[in-house]
């Protein structure tokens, strides 16, 4: 259920994807451009520091607008070819179609329309896209309770960072605790603040013991994870393997039964009584 919330939110927003009803060469490319699609959502966001902090060039900038305008259109063009509802797909990807139709002004270069509402619509890819891929960690995170146990150690890191600024008087802010804690239950230690009383280095103390088993934990729970998607891949490899060997088996089978036949039929006529009248009829003629 909430998969399907997650879904129709992005159906709402123009980036659906590849329908679950499509064909699996449809989805199998879909899956295949993920990946390229996130390495471009990266690089807006690149382009769009580089552009604000003015570091890059007019003939970079344009250059820049052409690889991320030819990204989508690439992407575009190769799912139209694959899916079967062309129709269906344009209108659950209707964002990819306001991005390449819009961005034809910066490739022209009208930098001053770019500016404003294209950055803004790229922007809006890397939300997307960024949506996209959170199906995929959200199934992480939900092996194992992983999920829990990350939103715990963050609580745990909140509230730990609000004690120790109260606890000691070398925290001036609950952001400066909220940092030490962050440091310390990660077993940084970075050292630029430290606590100042007994009662926080006590407390210091307990967290970083608090922080190993933490990150034990994590560390067991990405470790299964791995491990049983490895397995799963090996069972996915037995399963084809005794398909083919049943195969094998069946093929061997009605080998076997022909070749009984076979010899059935060749005991038969081996035992099968020689009429002596017509050979020696044929003897006669042949005298």
């Amino acid at each position: 259920m909430a998969y399907e919330k997650h879904d129709n939110f992005l159906f709402r927003i123009g980036f659906g994807g590849v329908d679950p009803s499509e064909s699996p060469r449809a989805k199998r490319w879909g899956k295949r451009l993920e990946w390229p699609m996130l390495f471009l959502a990266l690089w807006i966001m690149v382009d769009w520091y580089m552009r604000s902090q003015n570091l890059g060039t007019e003939r970079s900038n344009l250059f820049t607008d052409w690889l991320i305008w030819l990204g989508f259109v690439a992407e575009l063009t190769i799912m139209l070819l694959v899916v079967q509802d062309r129709g269906r797909y344009l209108r659950q990807n209707w964002m990819t179609l306001v991005i390449i139709v819009g961005g034809l002004p910066a490739i022209w270069g009208a930098h001053s329309f770019y500016a404003g509402a294209i950055r803004m619509l790229r922007l809006m890819v890397v939300v997307g896209i960024l949506f996209k891929v959170s199906r995929d960690l959200r199934s992480i995170l939900a092996r194992h309770n992983l999920g829990t146990t990350l939103l715990i150690c963050f609580i745990f890191l909140i509230i730990s960072g609000l004690v120790i600024s109260t606890l000691d008087p070398a925290f001036d802010t609950p952001w400066d605790g909220i940092w030490w804690a962050w440091v310390t239950i990660t077993t940084v230690g970075y050292g630029d603040i430290v606590p100042a009383t007994n009662e926080g280095r006590l407390f210091g103390a307990i967290l970083i013991l608090i922080g190993i088993c933490m990150f034990s934990l994590l560390t067991a729970s990405f470790s299964v994870f791995f491990i049983e998607k490895d397995e799963g891949e090996i069972a996915i490899k037995e399963q084809q393997n005794l398909e083919r060997i049943h195969h094998l088996e069946n093929r061997l089978e009605r080998i076997e039964a022909k070749l009984e036949r076979a010899l059935v039929l060749l005991e038969s006529a081996q035992n099968r009584p020689v009429d002596v009248t017509s050979e020696q009829g044929k003897t006669t003629r042949g005298d």
